[in-house]
């Protein structure tokens, strides 16, 4: 089999790499090796999303008492129910891909793993030699599954396999307090599932302002059930249980009996199933291939990675960017090209929600900027709508008074953080910012007054 570029992966990334190989007038070969559908559609952005759902009805009925609803009884979660319109409204989007991968010529697709045999040539198991003169790799990502759980056999999950369950367990241990590990707990806590967090650092959500972060822990931490500098001491299957024990410092080991235990610390590409080694590709010290982060292109060769795999982000529109990028470099192979990326964001679609823009508090100099905060304890319309909580920090460059970023934990934080990132990319000033509209009483009213206080910060330090 002989194509121009041969695409690994037909997610999220590789999907728009086969369409800009297709708009340059070259012969693509998309190749997926496991079901299609997108790992964001099958279990990743839009299931969680509908957990995330059912968490917030019932949660919503739990607080209409505060504002003089009365509703008799707990809301009783049927978790049958629940679990059967999650698998059937994903089992709709991941459709949607599926019927667009079925439109495409035959001789664009094959299904099929492969591996390396030499540069330039992939070995199918379906005995296929593909020949192609470009390759982008976008094999995404698996989940990790650390060595001391695998005794539990069927008990360690990953959260890949929540979104199969066909009713709620009575009890899930989550170990990992990042994005997955804080919206996957607090829906199912909301749910009515016993859970418990366990974490072995101070970090929570990937936030890296201290003082958002730990407002963050101080409201969500209680639902989690949250334990942070946990060792883990103990893991041991006990008929349909799994027992972990943890300590934390010197204290005393506490264990507890867990239906499930969900592992959510992290995801690794599977590249040593495509033998890399074969090939003239510069790997790094953990058989990663190097590349230009502004142009995906392995070093020295006409073989380009695409995202999840570049182990940059793990964020759906950054990825469907690189495909494009890939695409587009891969086609124009030598002449290849950085493109414009779009602002950095992030959004954890907890309750409150979470948010990042420009790389939050990493992009944060205490020499050369000033700090902006909103309280959302004391704005208006979070207090009208009882979700008044949380803090917001914009970050703003003195010299020029340039906007570069913002942290949030707060009501509405998934609009916040479209505003903020489209200010960041446009590149305004906080006075230019300043200069919109804000319409009154919302939300978006708590953004002015940080924009204020970040200007006020300044001047005070100025004088």
């Amino acid at each position: 089999m002989d194509c121009d570029v041969a695409i690994v992966g037909a997610g999220s990334a590789g999907l728009p790499a086969y369409r800009a190989v297709l708009d340059a007038g070259l012969k693509p070969l998309l190749i997926e090796g496991g079901p299609h559908g997108t790992m964001c559609a099958r279990v990743g952005c839009m299931p969680s999303k509908l957990l995330i759902a059912a968490a917030e009805a019932a949660a919503a009925i739990r607080h209409a008492p505060d504002f003089g609803v009365r509703v008799p009884g707990a809301p009783v979660v049927d978790g049958v129910a629940v679990m059967d319109r999650l698998r059937r409204e994903r089992d709709r989007f991941v459709g949607f891909v599926v019927d667009d991968v079925n439109a495409m010529p035959p001789e664009h697709r094959l299904d099929a793993k492969v591996e390396f045999q030499r540069d330039g040539v992939l070995q199918s198991d379906q005995g296929h030699e593909i020949h192609a003169s470009r390759i982008i790799l976008a094999i995404g990502t698996q989940p990790v599954v650390p060595e001391a759980y695998r005794a539990l056999e069927e008990l360690a999950i990953v959260n890949d396999d929540v979104f199969n369950w066909r009713d709620l367990p009575r009890s899930v241990l989550l170990v990992g307090s990042g994005v997955v590990g804080v919206e996957l707990g607090l829906a199912l806590a909301r749910l009515g599932v016993r859970v418990r967090v366990l974490n072995r650092s101070g970090s929570f959500a990937h936030l890296r302002d201290p003082a958002v972060r730990q407002t963050a822990v101080d409201l969500l931490a209680p639902e989690l059930n949250l334990v942070q500098g946990a060792q883990v001491t103990t893991v041991q299957r006990e008929g349909d249980q799994a027992l972990v024990g943890w300590t934390v410092g010197k204290g005393p080991e506490t264990r507890e009996r867990f239906d499930k235990v969900l592992l959510t610390a992290g995801r690794q590409p599977d590249l040593a199933s495509l033998h890399l080694e074969r090939t003239h590709m510069p790997l790094d010290d953990h058989g990663f291939p190097i590349i230009d982060p502004t142009t995906l292109q392995v070093r020295g060769e006409p073989v380009f990675l695409a995202g999840d795999v570049t182990g940059r982000h793990a964020i759906q529109h950054e990825a469907s960017d690189d495909g494009r990028l890939a695409g587009h470099n891969a086609a124009a192979w030598p002449q290849v090209q950085a493109l414009p990326r779009r602002a950095a964001m992030a959004v954890v679609f907890s309750n409150p929600q979470i948010m990042q823009v420009g790389g939050g508090f990493a992009v944060f100099d205490p020499d050369a900027m000033a700090i902006g905060a909103v309280d959302w304890t004391r704005q208006g319309r979070s207090r009208v709508m009882l979700r008044n909580h949380g803090l917001m920090h914009v970050y703003m460059r003195r010299s020029d008074q340039r906007f570069m970023g913002a942290e949030m934990v707060g009501p509405d934080a998934e609009h916040v953080a479209h505003l903020l990132a489209w200010a960041l990319q446009m590149e305004l000033t906080v006075p230019q910012m300043l200069r919109m509209p804000f319409y009154h009483p919302t939300i978006e009213e708590g953004v002015r007054t940080a924009l204020r206080e970040a200007v006020k910060q300044a001047a005070r330090v100025a004088s």
